[in-house]
């Protein structure tokens, strides 16, 4: 059993001891500690909840609920939801915060608490730093039987999420509905199972085929989309003669597609393609983190726009997209986030958005593809043992290419001319994890197997 306790919120496996798995008691005290800091931060007595489907959704949700309402905390329970509609939700309730419960790719037997601010984004280092403490230190009292919070359980936010889609500016209903796109859609048995399928009818897509639309949380393969476990999907777009497939995670905030001729799109390309049409009509500034694509820094500048590196993790990206007004970013596994809608990762714009682009390029998905920068990312990793000093090591590397152009916000990104490097240590285990981006798959092994060696050099192995 696994319970991982970070600055952005509390993810663990179900079951197990207390303090070993995301149990009872430790959902209760981390929701505590979150509820006592929201209420102290923002100075309102009110918290959004939503969850994803999966099989623990309900169980989890239950305890959030009434452990928040024993804080005195007033609670506007959206259900079966998204994580970017409960980030949307915050702002429209006023309220303190929002937790989402959702482990997000993760499979079936994980679930977490991903908490918001009163801004509906993720909280901040400092701030989960402060929640933790507060946890450890069970620094949080429950109200009297006369001051318990409320309940209210509101089902509109769905419809909410897909009003405020349609009416972004980039967003062109009447061009995706002209296209008559012929779509499959793969939503993992989850919440996506409905909202991706009322998204798509809202912007007068006809013609939807379903794959994995129950949301019961029964996931039918592992819910990461990435191209290993969208099979069905790309068969059932050749089979039914399809114009493209669509594919989010659990909690809908991450998305891919597959092309006509049943080839994945790539989560790289979601949000380069994306950008592309954002930049097509508001010239701007790009974000994404360093072990993105660098094909989003090749649009920006195409376009005008000075593209920026984040270090990885959401919040990091949105902090960089606010200082150098950006006017699209995201993250390379499918994540995009569009700042005139909201400030978070949400796959029902990126829909929205990308079959708008799709529709006024007039031609096939596939064909939109290659109109981009084709690179390839390869993603390997170095186990070491626990006693090496890696911050050492990894020293020792950048003394190797301090010529060559670098940057140390997040481990070590190495580039050469239009091929890079991303070395990262893991909090959790003895390992670097190594991303390296080609012209192509043997350009970018090659270049990552020339870093493994320098590396066992350095150790003398």
């Amino acid at each position: 059993m696994t319970l991982i306790k970070s600055i952005s919120g509390i993810r663990g496996t179900i079951g197990g001891a207390v303090g070993d798995g995301l149990t009872p008691l430790d959902i209760v005290k981390f929701t505590s500690a979150y509820g006592a800091w929201a209420v102290k931060k923002s100075g309102i007595n009110k918290i959004v909840v939503g969850r994803d489907a999966r099989i623990s959704g309900e169980m989890v949700l239950n305890i959030v609920v009434g452990t928040l309402q024993g804080l005195g905390i007033d609670v506007v329970d959206i259900g079966l939801s998204t994580t970017p509609t409960v980030e949307i939700a915050v702002p429209l309730e006023k309220a303190g915060g929002g937790i989402i419960l959702t482990a997000s790719h993760n499979p079936k037997q994980w679930n977490a608490l991903k908490l918001l601010n009163a801004n509906g984004e993720f909280v901040s280092e400092a701030d989960g730093l402060e929640i933790l403490d507060i946890a450890e230190k069970s620094d949080f009292k429950y109200a009297d039987v006369n001051d318990l919070g409320q309940r209210i359980v509101d089902n509109s936010y769905m419809q909410k999420h897909i009003d405020h889609i349609l009416g972004l500016e980039l967003v062109d209903v009447k061009a995706i509905a002209k296209a008559n796109f012929k779509v499959v859609i793969d939503c993992v048995n989850s919440s996506g199972g409905i909202f991706v399928p009322a998204l798509l009818e809202a912007l007068g897509v006809k013609t939807v085929h379903k794959l994995f639309c129950e949301p019961d949380g029964q996931f039918p393969h592992n819910p990461e989309p990435l191209p290993e476990n969208l099979i069905d999907l790309s068969k059932t777009v050749l089979d039914k003669g399809a114009d493209l497939g669509i594919a989010v995670d659990p909690d809908v905030d991450r998305l891919c597609f597959v092309c006509e001729d049943g080839n994945v799109f790539g989560e790289e390309y979601t949000l380069v393609a994306v950008a592309d049409y954002v930049l097509k009509n508001n010239k701007g500034n790009t974000v994404s983190n360093l072990s993105s694509t660098r094909a989003l820094r090749d649009v920006t500048e195409l376009a005008g726009g000075e593209y920026n590196a984040a270090a990885v993790g959401e919040v990091n990206v949105v902090n960089k997209m606010k200082e150098t007004n950006a006017v699209i970013g995201g993250e390379g596994n499918g994540g995009v986030i569009y700042p005139a809608s909201h400030y978070g990762r949400d796959a029902l714009v990126g829909i929205a958005l990308f079959l708008t682009h799709l529709a006024k390029f007039g031609k096939s998905i596939s064909t939109l593809k290659h109109t981009y920068p084709n690179y390839f990312i390869s993603k390997n990793k170095i186990t070491l043992t626990p006693e090496m000093d890696i911050d050492a090591l990894l020293l020792k590397v950048e003394e190797k290419y301090k010529k060559q152009p670098h940057s140390t916000i997040d481990g070590l990104k190495i580039e050469f001319d239009k091929q890079w490097v991303h070395l990262r240590r893991s909090n959790t285990e003895p390992i670097i994890r190594i991303y390296s981006e080609g012209d192509s798959e043997t350009v970018a092994n090659n270049l990552a197997n020339k870093i493994i060696a320098d590396i066992k050099e350095i150790l003398n192995v």
